[in-house]
């Protein structure tokens, strides 16, 4: 008989390829931090609470904390959002997907379906002079609004903003591939094109007055316009390079470095370049997390790369507002402002904040979940005698007696009917959750499943498993 602990970062399924694929916790945030049971737990991810519920007209398109105020693309209006959650439309926006945002000294500027507006002393105006073009994405540098139409790299005049020259329009050309996106990094200007990218520097140019950096391109590239972000002192994107299937790089210094795992590959190639090319990338950094959230058409995984250098691992989780878990997170275009994080909505025209007091999503609880790896004996026969979720209960809000559900598999595919056990009502605080005599034989390996779905705080740190060993492969 023999006491083992179980690693809870991440667990292992199976599928119909007779391929082992990665499971990452639900709606858990991975915490290294050795707490005298294990180096790390998992946490709740926070909750969302409603900030303003007023019925905007759409969707979230983007927002920005621009001189200390909120503003936020909603629908088909720009939004100013104020401290105590007042929303106020400033004027209308064309389009109906993401937008861009960026800012000078004096002025706001918003790209979004194909034009630029500036918004500047309350009054929201947009460019139409006719040498802009087609607005794709747009930047601040230098004093310069830089915007691309995916053919050149276009700079509005210095002294008037609104004014574009012809003769200072700029190319991208170490490939014929047409550009995506731009950015700042460290005060360049980075261009990322389909299959490359390309830096350039402000020397000074009489017409066009950015210069390609010599060494400094990367032979990947970006697959759709909000696929980038800041992010860990350089930036992320979501591309490839030419005849290769998208993932997930960090570019830094001319070089790129991947971060996507191979289960993150593999959920990437099941969506189709159209599908890729409309995906959001951001990052949030806070509490020693820094967060990485890719926003697919169906689901959000969120990878944190402070957490992966502490513990030596890629750390990557899942999040979804469903009570099944499938289907995406709500939460997108996360802001701090006003000291909290503001955030948009995949789904209405709701605007929340984001809460550690609560794991719900605007009052409906949401799915939590924990894959195990496989428990192999060695070849041999066993039976699992007990097992322990430990961690902090009687942590709970609205949800007077939170369930856990326990549940087995043998091959990764199937599982067992679910058994469940109180997590503790509030105040519990010694609640062991604990199965005996919890699974009978098996004869050579097993899985764990634990689940739940209410708005409880709890975290989870280990584990234990009381395995006895049969001799003979169990025969």
């Amino acid at each position: 008989m023999s006491n083992m602990q179980i690693p809870i970062i991440n667990g292992i399924f199976t599928d119909n390829a007779a391929d082992y694929r990665t499971s990452y916790p639900l709606n858990l945030v991975p915490v290294p931090k050795k707490n005298g049971v294990a180096n790390g737990y998992l946490k709740k991810a926070d909750g969302i609470e409603l900030f303003c519920g007023a019925d905007k007209g759409g969707i979230d398109r983007g927002g920005i904390n621009w001189n200390g105020v909120c503003y936020r693309v909603i629908g088909s209006n720009l939004w100013r959002v104020d401290e105590q959650g007042n929303c106020t439309a400033i004027g209308a926006i064309a389009g109906v997907s993401q937008c861009s945002f960026t800012y000078s000294f004096d002025r706001l500027g918003i790209a979004s379906g194909g034009n630029l507006y500036y918004l500047q002393d309350g009054e929201l105006t947009q460019v139409t002079n006719a040498n802009l073009g087609t607005v794709v994405d747009v930047e601040w540098i230098d004093g310069y609004f830089v915007t691309t139409d995916g053919e050149f790299i276009i700079q509005t005049e210095l002294d008037d903003p609104t004014q574009v020259s012809p003769t200072k329009y700029g190319s991208s050309e170490a490939d014929p591939d047409p550009i995506i996106g731009l950015m700042k990094v460290r005060n360049e200007l980075v261009v990322l094109n389909r299959y490359t990218i390309e830096v350039f520097d402000n020397v000074g140019n009489a017409g066009f007055a950015f210069s390609r950096v010599d060494g400094a391109m990367m032979t990947k590239g970006l697959v759709g316009t909000h696929g980038k972000c800041l992010f860990a002192q350089s930036f992320a994107f979501v591309g490839s390079g030419k005849n290769e299937p998208c993932s997930i790089y960090l570019g830094a210094n001319g070089g790129i470095t991947k971060i996507a795992t191979r289960e993150i590959e593999q959920i990437i190639s099941s969506y189709s370049d159209a599908q890729l090319s409309k995906i959001v990338l951001e990052a949030k950094e806070q509490d020693m997390h820094q967060h990485l959230y890719l926003h697919l058409p169906d689901k959000t995984m969120v990878y944190d790369f402070a957490a992966s250098q502490v513990m030596q691992q890629p750390i990557w989780f899942e999040l979804s507002s469903s009570g099944n878990g499938i289907g995406a997170y709500r939460a997108i275009n996360h802001v701090w402002c006003y000291n909290k994080w503001i955030v948009g909505d995949r789904f209405n025209s709701n605007v929340g904040v984001l809460s550690n007091k609560l794991s719900s999503h605007y009052g409906e609880p949401v799915a939590w979940q924990i894959n195990t790896t496989f428990l192999y004996n060695g070849g041999q026969a066993g039976q699992i005698k007990s097992i322990e979720l430990v961690g902090l209960t009687g942590r709970t809000n609205d949800n007077p007696d939170p369930q856990v559900f326990l549940s087995w598999t043998k091959d990764g595919m199937t599982w067992s009917n679910e058994r469940l056990h109180r997590q503790g009502m509030r105040g519990q605080y010694s609640q062991r959750i604990i199965w005996l005599r919890a699974i009978g034989m098996f004869r050579q390996m097993v899985g764990l499943k634990f689940r739940g779905c209410d708005d409880s705080l709890a975290s989870f740190t280990a584990i234990e498993a009381d395995v006895e060993a049969f001799g003979n492969g169990g025969q």
